[in-house]
């Protein structure tokens, strides 16, 4: 267990998103933090990640600001992709259990960074430094050592400082993967529109021939607009010729437009070696980098940066092994290989390398148009979704896994590992919601009251169904039985499921959750 002081703080690089997530998530469990961003400010400019997860949300409710996202951001639920004029199919996001949080939110990043900052800003256990460069990452027995214009001292190490991190080079953790060599055009449109809130994705329209493009709305009358073209697309030389006022007006029309933002970018594919070296971990885009179709990379990094923040604080706080941290590199790899499988298929198909990948592309396409059957064979995207840690050594598992459903977009059954489904409930009569119960400790949920108490030091809260599920959607929805015990961590993952009430039992699920010897 730690020996260290509640005053050293974790040295966390980076004040992007995850940076400041990671920091206010480990402020709720007491632990100070100090981040330091090279840059003198952050950029404001442009939408950047726009789509936010309901489960990311949730993560984002946590830590102060999701009701204020949500207030302005444009939600949606439906997304349809077309190829040329015809729409090949739609969906619409499944619900287990009942949730107060949109299914999708888009906002930009720059907006939710702002959010972010002032909530940093107000919390005296995080200190943001702008204006630092990292140089310099030193380990040894007691900690870490941080050089950015003066040595910043600290317990560990969190490098969320991008994709050209840092922390990751001076920890000599190699980032395998590939770049693709297809650009992206990005603008950011301001237009009154009459286009629905949906994700909008077309293969091969009139005004793109022969590639793609994804319209999304975001807030104050602003649409983001993702246009594939070739590899030796000039921005500048399309703006001075009129050619990128033509391509605007083949999707907006007459209307009056402004454009607020534009850029040209390239995908990358690539997952570091590891998260985790000693005391010093990868969050975010410094661990893993995904092409942007499924808007799986920033929200997987928010859900990084939780996975670590409870187990960081869990170590500083005496109440779990250093082995605990260990699961972090299990468990957050695990999930960027698995985004890593889902993406490269999708850029696959949407940008094939071959001629026999075109043909057979063009082949499936006009085959939709007739055959429903087909459409599971068109990827415009596997849009973002929690891991399952069914492998993880922190789960406890409850039986054999064999038809578990491990295809995008799939509704996961309550077993251990997976993400607990939220519904509305009520504790001491206040009407609340089971996500809001999650985040600085353990939630116990009986199926019914106990007079046995848990002799543990693990932190926990104890709930029973027959108490807090006033409308009976949190026992349809973890499939509860009679006597069953749901025990979730504080990043809101089944870490065992027990069939009856068994104090001794319920005790193993939380020290093996906990990294603790069982």
């Amino acid at each position: 267990m730690s020996s260290w002081s509640d005053g050293e703080p974790v040295v966390i690089v980076g004040a992007g998103p995850v940076g400041l997530v990671t920091a206010l998530l480990l402020a709720r469990h007491g632990v100070p933090s100090v981040v330091l961003e090279a840059a003198a400010r952050r950029d404001p400019s442009g939408s950047k990640a726009i789509c936010f997860q309901r489960d990311v949300l949730d993560v984002l409710d946590r830590v102060g600001c999701a009701e204020r996202m949500i207030a302005r951001g444009v939600t949606w639920t439906t997304g349809r992709t077309y190829y040329r004029d015809h729409e090949l199919f739609s969906v619409t996001f499944p619900e287990a259990g009942r949730s107060a949080v949109p299914p999708w939110l888009n906002i930009s990043q720059a907006e939710v960074e702002a959010h972010l900052r002032d909530l940093a800003d107000a919390e005296p256990l995080a200190d943001v430094r702008y204006g630092r460069p990292v140089t310099g990452l030193r380990q040894d027995e007691r900690g870490v050592e941080v050089d950015a214009g003066e040595p910043v001292r600290g317990t560990h190490a969190v490098g969320a400082d991008g994709g050209h991190s840092t922390v990751r080079r001076l920890l000599g953790i190699p980032f395998p993967g590939r770049t693709f060599a297809d650009r992206f055009l990005i603008c950011d449109i301001r237009a009154e529109l009459p286009f629905p809130s949906e994700r909008r994705f077309f293969f091969d329209p009139e005004w793109n021939p022969g590639r793609q493009v994804l319209v999304h709305q975001c807030p104050d009358g602003t649409w983001r607009i993702d246009w594939q073209v070739p590899a030796d697309h000039d921005l500048d030389a399309e703006r001075a010729s009129g050619a990128l006022d033509a391509r605007i007006r083949k999707i907006v029309g007459d209307v009056p437009y402004e454009v607020v933002w534009s850029s040209v970018y390239r995908f990358h594919e690539r997952r570091a070696a590891t998260f985790a070296s000693g005391r010093a971990f990868l969050a975010g885009d410094a661990a893993h980098l995904y092409a942007p179709f499924g808007a799986r990379g920033l929200n997987s990094g928010v859900q990084d940066a939780e996975n670590l923040a409870w187990k960081l604080a869990f170590v500083r706080r005496g109440w779990a092994p250093e082995e605990l941290l260990r699961s972090y590199d299990t468990e957050r790899r695990a999930a960027a290989g698995e985004n890593l499988r889902v993406t490269t298929r999708t850029m696959e198909f949407l940008v094939p390398h071959t001629p026999g990948q075109r043909a057979r592309r063009l082949e499936l396409l006009e085959k939709a148009r007739a055959d429903p059957g087909a459409h599971k064979s068109i990827d415009s995207g596997r849009l973002a979704e929690p891991f399952w840690y069914l492998d993880s050594p922190l789960t406890t598992p409850s039986g054999p896994l064999d038809g578990f459903p491990r295809e995008p977009g799939a509704v996961r059954p309550p077993v251990p590992g997976v993400l607990c489904q939220d519904g509305p409930c009520a504790v001491s009569g206040e009407p609340t919601r089971l996500r809001r119960l999650l985040g600085t400790a353990f939630v116990v949920l009986t199926a019914k009251r106990h007079p046995a108490e848990l002799t543990t030091d693990v932190p926990h809260r104890v709930h029973a169904l027959d108490d807090i599920d006033t409308e009976g959607v949190l026992r349809e929805a973890l499939r509860a039985g009679p006597d069953t015990v749901h025990v979730i961590r504080p990043d809101g993952h089944l870490a065992g499921v027990l069939p009856s009430y068994d104090p001794a039992a319920v005790a193993g699920v939380l020290d093996r959750a906990c990294g603790r010897p069982v």
